[in-house]
C-alpha cells in the first residue's frame, strides 16, 4: 500500500456543506453521540433521528430535544423522499450504503451479496474478516477516541503523521472481474460522519451504468467496511 495525497479540494470540501438537513439513522451509543454533537454544531439544521427502538429514540427526543421517528432506519432511508442535500448519518450496525444500493438495484435486475474475495485482505491495512464475508479495514491498531476530529496530518491518538486517506487506499484495490466503488464518509463533528443523499445517488448511478461484480466500501480517513455483490439487469 502506498501513501496518497491528502490535499485534493474536491475531497476535502463536499457539495451541500454545511448541512441544512440531517437524518440520523440509529439512536444507540453512536446515534446519541451524533444527535448531541451535530445539534450543537449545526443548531439551525433540520434534524430527524430514526430508530425502531422506542425507548432509545424517545431518550434522544427527551434529552437532546430533536425530532424523532420510531421506524427501522434502513426502511426509512428507502421510503422517505430525501432530496440530494439531505445528509445521512449512519449509526446502526449495518453497511447502510450497501443495503440501500442493493435494495435500489433490485428494481432493475438481480443483485446478490457475495463474500469479499480473500485477495483483498492483503491490499488493506489491518484487515478483519467477518463470517458473513464482510471485510473491515483500519489504519488503527487501537480503539480510537470518539473525540477524534480527523485532522489532516497528525493522528489524534498517536501524534504521529497520518498514513494517508483510507478511502483513497480502498479506491486502489484491484481484483480481477470486480469494479470498485467507495462511498466517502465526511466527518461533521468529532466521531460523527456521513454523506449527502445526492452523493450516494451518484454512486448508485455509476453502478447502474455498468452491471458487474463490485466491491463497495464506505470509509472515512482511517476506517472502512467493504462488501461485495454482483448484479445483472433484467
Amino acid at each position: 500500500m502506498t501513501s496518497v495525497s491528502r490535499h485534493d479540494p474536491q475531497i476535502d470540501f463536499p457539495r451541500y456543506y454545511p448541512p441544512t438537513t440531517i437524518r440520523i439513522l440509529g439512536a444507540g451509543h453512536f446515534g446519541r453521540l451524533a444527535a448531541e454533537r451535530l445539534s450543537r454544531r449545526f443548531p439551525h439544521a433540520d434534524f430527524l433521528a430514526v430508530d425502531l427502538r422506542s425507548e432509545k429514540i424517545e431518550a434522544v427526543a427527551r434529552d437532546v430535544g430533536l425530532p424523532v421517528r420510531v421506524e427501522d432506519a434502513l426502511s426509512y432511508l428507502l421510503t422517505a423522499s430525501l432530496v440530494d442535500n439531505v445528509w445521512v448519518i449512519p449509526a446502526v450496525p449495518l453497511h447502510v450504503a450497501l443495503r440501500w444500493t442493493i435494495a435500489n438495484l433490485a428494481g432493475y435486475g438481480h443483485a446478490e451479496i457475495l463474500p469479499v474475495p480473500e485477495t483483498v485482505d492483503a491490499q488493506v491495512p489491518n484487515p478483519y474478516r467477518m463470517e458473513s464475508g464482510t471485510l473491515y479495514a483500519s489504519f488503527a491498531t487501537f480503539i480510537c477516541p470518539d473525540t477524534c476530529n480527523e485532522p489532516d496530518e497528525i493522528c489524534t491518538h498517536t501524534r504521529e503523521p497520518r498514513r494517508g486517506n483510507l478511502f483513497q487506499v480502498l479506491e486502489g484495490i484491484r481484483v480481477p472481474d470486480y469494479k470498485v466503488v467507495v462511498v466517502r464518509s465526511w466527518q461533521l463533528a468529532p466521531g460523527v460522519g456521513g454523506y449527502p443523499m445526492g452523493y450516494l445517488r451518484g454512486k448508485l448511478a455509476e453502478i447502474q451504468r455498468q452491471p458487474a461484480s463490485y466491491l463497495m466500501a464506505t470509509s472515512c480517513r482511517c476506517h472502512g467496511v467493504i462488501d461485495a455483490f454482483a448484479w445483472k439487469p433484467w
